[in-house]
């Protein structure tokens, strides 16, 4: 193995360690507030935190963000198994770390959301989440923040312009300049 490959093999060793750790940070803060929110909340009555803003209300929701989908719950949990696993290959494409990041956050929400369909199933994925965060014209949980702040991180990463993969940039912005520098020569040579 060359010294490039074991550099390159080192660094995904680490992006994936990264990797994992949040998403099992994540994971275990998901699923114990889940845990508390089922022992001390109530469907039916609200505990303001902040007037106006947030509220921790429980509510256990078969669809997607708003309800969307509750009578479609098998296919929004399959849609979330496709989606954890389209995450662990985008992290095996990136040398990024600012990417490794928002893929951990993608993941650890849409498992998250993945694991209350599978505990709380009533038949073939078609468990409910556990919801508690409610912010007035919506009711999430700490997995559904995740996707929303890997989002935002993701918006960012592509604004400013973050490759998902430099080594692959910078390859391709070589093979360009060659390419360019190979049809001048050719142009320049025909007159």
């Amino acid at each position: 193995m060359t010294t490039i490959q074991s550099t390159e093999a080192r660094r995904l060793r680490t992006r994936v360690a990264v990797f994992a750790c949040i998403v099992l940070v994540a994971l275990g803060i998901d699923q114990v507030t889940k845990a508390l929110a089922q022992l001390h909340l109530s469907q039916t009555q609200a505990r303001v935190v902040i007037p106006g803003l947030l509220s921790l209300r429980l509510l256990r929701n078969p669809g997607a963000s708003l309800g969307l989908g509750s009578g479609a719950t098998w296919l929004i949990s399959l849609i979330a198994v496709f989606a954890c696993l389209a995450f662990i290959v985008l992290l095996l494409r990136t040398d990024s770390m600012a990417w490794t990041l928002a893929l951990a956050l993608a993941f650890a929400g849409a498992a998250g959301n993945l694991i209350d369909r599978i505990v709380y199933a009533q038949g073939f994925l078609n468990g409910r989440v556990v919801d508690f965060l409610d912010y007035g014209w919506s009711v999430g949980n700490v997995a559904d923040v995740y996707l929303s702040l890997a989002a935002v991180i993701i918006i960012v990463l592509i604004v400013v312009g973050k490759p998902f993969n430099a080594v692959r940039s910078a390859q391709e912005a070589q093979e360009e300049a060659e390419a360019v520098v190979r049809s001048d020569s050719g142009q320049g040579g025909g007159r």
